[in-house]
């Protein structure tokens, strides 16, 4: 029985990396669907894969968060996990893909679910951009603000695994990956071959995969005049062997195991063992 992935909208569902791939069930916003139905989705869900693994950007429209807390806590369930992503909207579904992928082998479903947390500081998610007057997800130089009003300008934007801006010229490099990866990208309103050309030979990335733009790029972005791109390992023998890697714990409130210092499906944080307190000496010995 396959964990069930679960994502909140279409564009995070990106093709699958072979025929073998499972997609991923797309949730309705609280606009499209009435609680009841919802309640029925999760339901069926746990029932036919036993456990549900929900992951959304943590841009997500507040009602839409608030509809996927209340489902779970209506049902009292600990088989549903919900996990909001920091990445920009198209490395959330790179990641997304990721976890079908995985939920293929014989990781049990809570270090499925945490395995999310770790799999996100191998990917590389930027953009380039028009302009950066309205990015608020990084610093931004008064430069590069100003910068944005001269026609033609571009940016390449990291903002994981961490922040980076550049202003795009001939011999601009943007420091990428040290592992072999395939590079996803999106476009906006904007047209270069900047992202497919020059970056994917500055990182040496194996293979280019073209998506649709997520509906919420732009506004996570600050523009529409974009071209989106997450560039993640490739190999699911790779991917598998980066999460065996790692410790596995009980989580001591629901019974599941987990990688990392908390439970994805009850949150319950790692139990660390206390040590020992120091023994004090007879000060007159």
């Amino acid at each position: 029985m396959l964990t069930a992935i679960a994502v909140t909208s279409p564009e995070l569902v990106l093709p699958p990396a072979d025929r073998h791939t499972p997609t991923a069930v797309v949730l309705q916003p609280p606009a499209r669907q009435e609680l009841e139905a919802a309640l029925t989705t999760f339901q069926v869900l746990v029932e036919q894969h036993g456990y549900v693994i929900a992951l959304y950007p943590s841009s997500i429209d507040r009602d839409f968060a608030r509809r996927l807390h209340t489902v779970r806590s209506v049902m009292e369930s600990d088989r549903i996990a919900l996990l909001p992503v920091g990445l920009p909207p198209l490395a959330v579904a790179v990641l997304v893909r990721q976890l079908r992928q995985l939920s293929l082998g014989d990781f049990s479903p809570g270090v499925l679910a945490s395995a999310a947390r770790l799999l996100s500081h191998y990917i590389h998610a930027g953009a380039l951009l028009a302009s950066v007057a309205r990015l608020d997800r990084m610093p931004v130089g008064l430069a590069s603000h100003l910068g944005s009003w001269l026609p033609g300008t571009r940016y390449g934007v990291l903002a994981a695994p961490e922040a980076r801006l550049v202003r795009v010229r001939p011999d601009t490099t943007l420091e990428g990956p040290g592992f072999d990866t395939r590079l996803t990208v999106a476009g906006g309103r904007l047209r270069s071959d900047w992202v497919t050309g020059t970056l994917a030979r500055q990182w040496r990335v194996q293979e280019v995969q073209d998506a649709r733009l997520p509906e919420d790029s732009p506004r996570w972005w600050g523009t529409g005049k974009l071209i989106e791109f997450a560039a993640a390992i490739r190999d699911p023998v790779m991917l598998y062997q980066l999460v065996a890697s790692v410790r596995r714990d009980l989580c001591h409130w629901c019974g599941l195991e987990f990688i990392g210092d908390r439970c994805a499906f009850c949150s319950a944080p790692l139990l660390r063992p206390e040590l020992p307190a120091a023994s004090h000496g007879d000060p007159n010995r």
